[in-house]
């Protein structure tokens, strides 16, 4: 444990501008990051559970954000995603099954919320995918994988790279997880894990990422 710790303290002070790759990554002793537990998470179901995510989400300036959709696997095959969204507060996340008659409303409001700011990774598409299928017009959406990307970079900056940098630890994603059934109408457990977790961390990196900046942000 003594010398997992010393390996994550040097990881974490000698990296500047977030200048990481899957090698070294890959090479480096860090001790697992740990997530947010299944008693704080919601699967919203229902439309009493949908009005108290509503009012949690709405209540706070900042919100973690993700989709999550099933998975393609034959050529020309269009993703008719997304098939479930994760939104996230400091303390609780939120995972909204795709349904016409549950929670979409709340869902609409939230996303296009002027106000209220959503950071996640890779939203390069989301914001298309969320129009040309859902209807909804996301708006105040910062990807931080583009705003931590620094000069030994050439693409966008994932989770893993983020919390191994700012935490000096090691975020665990599963392939497998990742490409399952997001469809499904029974999620297993892992897979709460694996959608919550994406959108919590997010927010959690992206407070750290505010304690490293002296300006004020300008959201996007």
């Amino acid at each position: 444990m003594a010398a997992q710790e010393h390996d994550a303290k040097s990881w974490s002070t000698t990296v500047s501008d977030v200048v990481l790759n899957r090698a070294t990554l890959s090479a480096a002793e860090l001790p697992d990051y740990v997530g947010i537990t299944l008693a704080d998470i919601t699967l919203v179901t229902s439309d009493a559970l949908a009005s108290a995510a509503f009012d949690a989400l709405m209540a706070v300036d900042v919100i973690g954000f993700d989709t999550e959709s099933k998975p393609t696997f034959l050529k020309g095959e269009e993703s008719t995603g997304p098939h479930l969204i994760q939104l996230a507060t400091e303390s609780h996340a939120y995972l909204f099954p795709i349904s016409p008659s549950t929670g979409s409303e709340a869902l609409k409001t939230i996303l296009e919320s002027p106000r209220l700011l959503k950071v996640g990774f890779g939203l390069g598409n989301d914001r298309s995918a969320l129009k040309s299928r859902l209807g909804i017009e996301l708006k105040n959406v910062l990807d931080l994988g583009e705003i931590l990307r620094g000069k030994g970079h050439r693409g966008t900056v994932g989770a893993k790279i983020a919390v191994a940098h700012f935490f000096g630890e090691r975020l665990q994603k599963s392939k497998k997880i990742g490409t399952s059934n997001w469809a499904s109408p029974r999620l297993a457990e892992r897979q709460l894990l694996y959608a919550a977790n994406d959108a919590h961390v997010a927010l959690k990196l992206y407070r750290a990422w505010l304690l490293t900046r002296k300006d004020e942000l300008i959201p996007r």
